[in-house]
């Protein structure tokens, strides 16, 4: 009975993911009203599933119900550092900074607040990781997944994600300047 009720539950999530992540591309790109925007804080969407991925495998895991639930986290917090990246550079930017420093300041503003909301959730889910009692099998494949999934999204969103929009902003500048 409970190997049918996470088969059933698996497959649920297979749908309901999926429609989630379209939505939330959606509301992204009514928020920042530009879809280079929204595809750019979407792009961690892939990063933070490396992390998860190689997290199961370290800790010997496997996918399940739990570990989905972790995926679904993972995605919620690697996006969100994102949004608050990319919001404070089209801030500075509005602000009439040029790109390269609206992009250097950004990240320097933002470095501290993406590094502690990252600490503050490694550090409450590595007992989840480490333990071994009782229910150690529900809770380590979400917190495996969570913690090496922040670990890589955090390092790719700090470096990765500013150098990203930057090449992005820097060809939509130029192709707007040869086509007015």
């Amino acid at each position: 009975g409970q190997f049918e009720n996470q088969e059933r539950a698996m497959r649920k999530l297979l749908i309901v993911i999926p429609m989630v992540i379209g939505l939330i591309f959606i509301l992204l790109w009514i928020t920042f009203t530009s879809l280079r925007s929204a595809l750019t804080v979407m792009i961690n969407v892939p990063l933070a599933l490396i992390g998860g991925v190689i997290g199961l495998a370290a800790t010997g895991q496997y996918l399940s119900v739990p570990a989905a639930v972790g995926f679904i986290a993972l995605l919620g917090i690697a996006m969100q550092d994102a949004v608050v990246m990319v919001t404070d550079f089209h801030d500075l930017r509005k602000s009439g900074m040029p790109l390269r420093e609206a992009i250097l300041h950004g990240s320097m503003i933002r470095f501290r607040a993406v590094i502690l909301t990252t600490l503050t959730t490694l550090l409450g889910l590595l007992p989840l990781l480490l333990s071994t009692g009782i229910g150690a099998e529900v809770q380590r494949p979400l917190a495996a997944i969570v913690v090496f999934g922040l670990a890589s999204s955090t390092l790719l969103t700090l470096f990765f994600l500013p150098a990203l929009y930057f090449e992005i902003e820097r060809r939509f500048e130029k192709r707007k300047v040869k086509h007015p």
